[in-house]
């Protein structure tokens, strides 16, 4: 089946949080990881951690092994290197979506050190090194773009030497937006290979190989032109790696239907957003956030040049999203709870939003917001929380699937509601719609529309 012509039943809550029965053992080994995590925080205990060398000794991965009793899919394992100014919309998906599938996923950094900050201001915890990845062996090589992230994915020679063998051997390799063009073509990678890149580097490619298409796959080679791209890129590879049933299940838990048909956007009560400063948003995470919301969040309105403030409200800084990946907060919760804010947006997760839920700072700061005629955002299970303070009273809302009976006046079939001055969506790959309807009041659907470019996102006329 190709990847492509993916149709999928209309989705309800039941297939909307189902897990593949064959990696089923993997996710909830992952979910017992992140909550292991939470509880050490709920307890006042210091979470477990390995101090590194600076010679790194081997490679550290949230990610379980599947390859166990349980789990009748044979171990995957994928390497996704990052570096500073690497997409992290691209990183994040591609991590968050083949862990998903139930593949051992290691983030390797070019760097040295293993924080890294992305090209929209996210920072990134890896797990690795990738000098202690030159030895192992890969099902996957897997290249988030950005710039300057891609060049200094191509001028690592340790990454350079892997992908080449990677190639060589035959084994499966890819690469997104300025990826295929930056460190690829260089590397000797790209001959006799069709490959699509973003728009602003196609003419780097040799141009009769060069194919403008979303998605573009050559023997071994996997290539895809950018943010807005991401997700059909990441499930290619899924299929690629396990399989068409798999795949299949991955994108109804993303909510990615393809034949659901439901409208981007319902607005009721409209009112402008517009401030006449450029906004200031905060987005509270803890851990068991959804990465992919953050980040996506974070992502777009950063690149609409909203001043955005990832707030972090457990002890550390660092926070363990749902998937496994380590995001750092900009600073505490409390550090932020001084400031004004036009705007305060809680992601999703389900563990995440327990521990949102259980912030008295975040639930003062939110009554305060609403008390001020401020705007309140929510998306995926945190609109829940706005419920429970009653801060959706009388507004319409739409939320994850799995939460929407819970909710007063639900409004099913739309991926993002606008309600007077809150906002809420369905979460996980609808974040990239809800990103942008954010976008579309504070400045305008022209400034979305460039947003949705550079992403190579189709914004709605």
């Amino acid at each position: 089946m190709a990847l492509r012509s993916l149709t999928l039943p209309p989705l309800s809550p039941v297939a909307a949080t189902k897990k593949p029965a064959a990696v089923y053992a993997a996710v909830q080994s992952s979910t017992l990881s992140v909550y292991g995590s939470i509880r050490n925080c709920q307890t006042q205990e210091k979470p477990v951690v390995k101090r590194r060398s600076k010679k790194p000794t081997g490679i550290i991965s949230p990610t379980p092994d599947t390859s166990s009793p349980l789990s009748p899919v044979p171990l995957k394992k994928v390497l996704v290197p990052i570096g500073f100014g690497t997409e992290e919309m691209e990183a994040v998906i591609m991590i968050d979506v083949l862990r998903r599938s139930g593949a051992h996923v290691t983030v390797a950094s070019v760097e040295e050190q293993l924080e890294v900050e992305a090209a929209g201001g996210t920072r990134l915890v890896a797990d690795a090194f990738i000098s202690a990845c030159s030895d192992q062996t890969f099902d996957l090589v897997a290249l988030p773009g950005g710039m300057p992230g891609s060049a200094r994915l191509r001028d690592c020679q340790v990454l350079r030497d892997i992908t080449i063998k990677q190639a060589e051997a035959k084994r499966l390799y890819a690469a997104i937006c300025a990826a295929p063009a930056v460190a690829l073509l260089p590397w000797g990678l790209l001959k006799r290979k069709q490959t699509t890149c973003h728009p602003a580097f196609m003419d780097k490619l040799p141009t009769f190989w060069s194919v403008k298409s979303n998605l573009q796959i050559s023997g071994e080679l996997t290539t895809s032109r950018g943010p807005g791209t991401c997700f059909e890129f990441s499930l290619s590879l899924v299929e690629q790696l396990f399989g068409d049933l798999v795949t299949e299940e991955i994108a109804a838990t993303l909510l990615l239907n393809a034949a659901d048909g439901n409208s981007r956007k319902e607005e009721f009560n409209e009112v402008s957003w517009s401030s006449g400063h450029p906004p200031q948003v905060l987005i509270p995470i803890a851990n068991g956030c959804e990465e992919i919301e953050v980040v996506t969040i974070v992502d777009i309105l950063r690149r609409a040049k909203a001043n955005v403030v990832v707030a972090s409200v457990e002890k550390s800084l660092k926070v363990l999203a749902s998937s496994g990946t380590k995001i750092m907060a900009d600073k505490a919760i409390g550090a932020a709870a001084d400031s004004v804010h036009d705007l305060i947006i809680l992601p999703g997760g389900t563990l995440g939003v327990e521990r949102l839920q259980r912030s008295r700072i975040v639930k003062k700061m939110l009554k305060e917001q609403q008390l001020s005629g401020r705007i309140l955002g929510a998306i995926c299970s945190s609109p829940t929380i706005l419920h429970k303070q009653g801060l959706l009273k009388g507004k319409k809302a739409t939320a994850h699937p799995s939460v929407m009976s819970m909710l007063d006046d639900a409004v099913s079939g739309v991926r993002v509601v606008i309600d007077g001055k809150v906002i809420t969506g369905r979460g996980l790959a609808t974040a990239t719609d809800f990103g942008l309807a954010i976008v579309g009041k504070l400045f305008g659907s022209a400034r979305a529309r460039s947003v949705a470019e550079g992403l190579v996102f189709e914004y709605p006329r």
